[in-house]
């Protein structure tokens, strides 16, 4: 029996139509549909191919415009090369940009408290209340807006 390896492509979406405070409106079907439409178009019906078994959105959060996609490693190549091309998901202008590629979930979410830890410090002292700063500590840093079920019990 072969055991199939994965990639988790740790993907950052900005949207200059919308404010940073506010979030995307952004569900992971369309944003899947819309990765396997640009690899069509770059990498043609042998990226598809190559891609479509293992292909999955496992997180997608509207408030802090992360996504993690997961897909086998090898093809995992044709999706961060079609990544930076995207620049529309359904009807909003957007550009991605990836920021991790891990052998693992729990090893992107790790990335993602990181990362999110250093957005939250650069944008605290511009907070007025305690109150506000722990609303977007709460917003930043919920990993539980995912359409998959996932157990980040032990990460911390």
């Amino acid at each position: 029996m072969v055991r199939f390896k994965n990639r988790y492509v740790t993907v950052e979406i900005s949207s200059p139509m919308i404010p940073e405070n506010k979030p995307l409106s952004l569900k992971s079907k369309i944003f899947h549909e819309t990765v396997m439409t640009k690899i069509q178009q770059l990498h043609g019906d042998f990226g598809v191919a190559a891609v479509r078994t293992g292909f999955l959105t496992k997180y997608c959060n509207e408030n802090t415009r992360i996504a993690i996609i997961k897909v086998r490693h090898g093809p995992h190549k044709f999706v961060t090369s079609c990544i930076p091309f995207i620049t529309k998901i359904g009807n909003l202008d957007v550009s991605l940009r990836t920021l991790h590629v891990g052998a693992t979930l729990k090893h992107c979410f790790k990335f993602i408290q990181k990362h999110q830890r250093a957005y939250l410090n650069s944008v605290w002292m511009s907070l007025k209340s305690d109150d506000e700063r722990k609303r977007l500590e709460a917003a930043v840093m919920d990993f539980t807006k995912t359409d998959v079920a996932i157990n980040i019990g032990n990460i911390t």
